[in-house]
């Protein structure tokens, strides 16, 4: 007789095969099944570099001194500062996905992925400053100073420009629909309670989840400014445990590092690379950088929508910097910490099926203390609490578009999914996740097209920001 859990993912499954089949629609790359989500998604991410002008380069620097210049903006429409946006967009996407996927793609693509993987975040810089800047531009903003924003609106409008209102109503309908889905982040309990229960021993599913999915609701019931609070404290904090945490291991395996940059360069253009040569590595490397920085799908955009900035183009340079923090340095911290460690070698040419990313990692932590596992169970603690708490907002805030933008609509919504997270640890998640991660993916679909159909306007804004600068 099944168990509840296998009942609900048993349910699922019909609809996860369906959308999963087309979200993540694959064509053949030499030996390697690429989906073409990850093609549309790296695409979008080149043609905005060379079109934008390599802006995720020549905005570096002043996208740092956006956030650390001291501007006063109170009198600035919005509701958190450029430190509070980044903060609260970097707690959605700096999650397990650097914990756990990193190891996958080094297993199924060998070292030279995480070269791919850096190339990927180089090029979702620009994705992230083109999405975030127009989500700022084509905000709403009530009489009470509430800011309700993110690709729903700027979809809408681009659409209406071209006389094509209702499909861009559906399409932003589309977006909005898929971002409730994926902020049913029960992946992220699931895993966190995962690690808990290899490192203390304690096995409580449910009183896990009831656990942190009441945390989350503490935080998230006050908006998008309790939201900022949290974050802004605790993105740092967890980035320098985990940070601080894989610099020992680098430091303790300081001889291995130059032999590692070799063989990730090797296998980057070589073609010796596990899981189908240099392909491999390509194709695995950008996918897990797409999943870590979701740059493209529009997710983070919700958050940067709510800066207070007179100037869209502001929130622009300052969300470039959440791919590079997010996959150019923490996923590849994650990457040289297995790879100095050697603990991904017996699982290279494995199936997926058979890869624990997160067990690979903890793995890595391991073979310097013994006690190691435990900072890594901060982490993991951290970086899920943070993600759940911040796909919070961008699901209320979906919800906010679809069904009317009030107080009761968004707290409603926040109800029913710490209900809904509360189960996470309990569930069998084989198709649940397969539904959330196509949800995450659809996404992308209308964000980058309307990203296509507003560049001109955008590059237009860029020109007259960059004559105002000078």
């Amino acid at each position: 007789m099944s168990t509840l859990a296998e009942q609900i993912d048993a349910f699922f499954k019909p609809f996860s095969d369906a959308l999963s089949s087309v979200v993540f629609y694959k064509i053949e790359i030499g030996s390697v099944a690429v989906p073409l989500v990850v093609i549309w998604l790296i695409s979008a991410g080149v043609i905005l570099t060379f079109r934008l002008g390599f802006v995720n380069i020549r905005g570096f620097v002043h996208g740092w001194w956006l956030i650390f210049s001291g501007k006063k903006r109170k009198d600035e429409p919005g509701e958190i500062s450029h430190f509070e946006a980044l903060s609260s967009a970097l707690s959605g996407t700096v999650g397990l996905g650097n914990i756990a996927s990193v190891p996958v793609a080094i297993a199924l693509g060998g070292p030279g992925a995480v070269f791919w993987m850096i190339v990927a975040g180089f090029f979702g810089m620009t994705s992230k400053f083109a999405e975030c800047s127009l989500a700022v531009k084509y905000r709403k903003i009530d009489d009470k100073g509430t800011v309700y924003g993110g690709p729903m609106y700027y979809i809408e409008a681009v659409f209406g420009r071209l006389n094509l209102a209702w499909l861009g109503k559906g399409l932003a309908i589309v977006f909005a629909i898929a971002a409730m889905g994926a902020s049913v982040s029960v992946f992220q309990v699931n895993q966190a309670h995962a690690q808990f229960s290899n490192v203390t021993g304690i096995n409580a599913p449910l009183i896990f989840g009831i656990v942190i999915s009441s945390l989350v609701a503490v935080v998230i019931i006050g908006g998008i400014k309790s939201i900022a609070k949290v974050t802004r404290v605790l993105v740092p904090f967890m980035g320098f445990i985990y940070m601080g945490a894989g610099l020992a291991i680098l430091l303790m395996n300081l001889p291995a590092i130059p032999g590692v940059i070799a063989d990730i360069f090797q296998s980057a253009f070589g073609w010796g690379a596990a899981g189908g040569g240099v392909v491999g590595a390509l194709i695995n490397g950008i996918q897990r950088a797409t999943y870590s920085s979701e740059a493209g799908v529009g997710s983070a955009a919700i958050a940067h929508a709510a800066v207070k900035t007179k100037d869209p183009m502001t929130e622009g340079y300052v969300a470039l910097l959440e791919p590079f923090i997010d996959t150019i340095v923490v996923c590849s911290m994650t990457a040289l910490v297995i790879l100095v460690t050697g603990v991904h070698e017996p699982f290279l040419f494995v199936d997926k099926g058979d890869i624990q990313g997160i067990e690979l990692t903890s793995a890595a932590f391991a073979s310097a203390f013994s006690w190691f596992p435990m900072v890594l169970l901060i982490s993991v603690l951290l970086f899920a609490f943070s993600t759940l708490v911040t796909w919070a907002h961008y699901g209320g805030q979906a919800a906010s578009y679809l069904f009317g933008k009030t107080r009761q609509v968004e707290i409603g919504f926040k109800i029913l999914l710490c209900m809904a997270l509360s189960t996470g640890a309990a569930l069998q998640l084989g198709s649940i996740i397969d539904f959330i991660d196509s949800m995450l993916f659809t996404m992308a679909v209308p964000n980058i097209i309307a990203l296509y159909l507003l560049l001109p306007e955008l590059r237009r804004d860029l020109t007259a920001y960059q004559g105002r600068l000078k």
